[in-house]
């Protein structure tokens, strides 16, 4: 049902002003429908791990390039949103379809504006919310490869902004931007500072790689895996805003938005992983 799958969204405008229409990348016809009188398409729609008939290139190559020529058809303008550590020569199938992903676009609408975020941070993130649910029953957190990958998590709400602003043509198009957060944290430090914000001591184990591709060759049998083994291929690249895009300010400084630190963001919506909750008194950091 379409109302239950996008019906949180319509409060967010007024009254008629946000209308749900049903769409799959996959087929053509209904992603013509869906952008008809649109001036502006922004595709947002990626998968973590293939399901089914939901393929990585499927979604990621094929369905970029039907959303590209679907905005062309229209003459709408289009933002691209992919990810940081996109690459046509990676051995990880997410990260390789993501850069096919991007070169169908930029083949078809040449002007589009293509952003790459590392992580997202925020109230629904599938990344600090996983590992915070994961410390309410599990006395350990894993540290998949030692737990030394650095990522640079980005606040969802600068990446809207930033989506936003291409969207209003403050952004100069034809251009790939990388977007990350003002701190390069390593995984075990993403750890740290989850477990400092639901106030909970849990021990970090370092997983060496093999392990985490077995463990994750299992897993992935599930439904909805906790690791796959492209996922355990991405976390041995390190996932940061490149030198290139920095010194030719394609980035979210770039863009001119003073993107925010987790510190700030984490407790708003985290808080719910505390043992009492948002009632709880947070203890020193020296007694932690």
């Amino acid at each position: 049902d379409l109302a239950d799958l996008a019906g949180h969204v319509q409060p967010l405008g007024n009254v008629g002003q946000i209308q749900p229409v049903q769409a799959n990348v996959r087929v053509r016809w209904s992603v013509d429908r869906a952008v008809q009188g649109a001036d502006h398409v922004v595709n947002l729609v990626a998968i973590l791990h293939e399901s089914g008939r939901q393929k990585f290139g499927s979604v990621h190559e094929f369905g970029a390039r039907a959303v590209a020529e679907a905005a062309r058809s229209v003459g709408a303008g289009l933002a691209h949103i992919s990810a940081l550590g996109a690459d046509l020569n990676s051995p990880s199938g997410y990260a390789r379809t993501k850069a096919l992903g991007e070169k169908a676009v930029f083949e078809t609408v040449p002007d589009a504006v293509v952003l790459r975020p590392s992580i997202n941070f925020g109230p629904e993130d599938a990344f600090f919310n996983r590992f915070a649910n994961m410390a309410r029953f599990s006395p350990v957190l894993p540290l998949i490869g030692g737990g030394e990958t650095k990522f640079q998590p980005i606040y969802v709400g600068d990446v809207a902004e930033a989506v936003a602003r291409s969207v209003d043509g403050k952004v100069e198009r034809g251009q790939t931007y990388e977007l990350g957060g003002p701190q390069v944290l390593t995984f075990k430090e993403c750890m740290q500072e989850l477990l400092a914000v639901i106030d909970r001591r849990r021990l970090l184990v370092p997983v060496p790689w093999w392990v985490a591709n077995i463990q994750a060759s299992i897993l992935q049998l599930l439904p909805n895996p906790l690791l796959t083994k492209d996922q355990v291929l991405q976390l041995r690249e390190h996932n940061v805003v490149s030198e290139a895009a920095a010194k030719a300010n394609r980035t979210i400084n770039g863009l001119g938005i003073q993107p925010q630190a987790i510190a700030a963001i984490l407790p708003s919506y985290l808080w719910r992983f505390r043992a009492a909750g948002q009632f709880q008194q947070r203890r020193p950091i020296a007694d932690r």
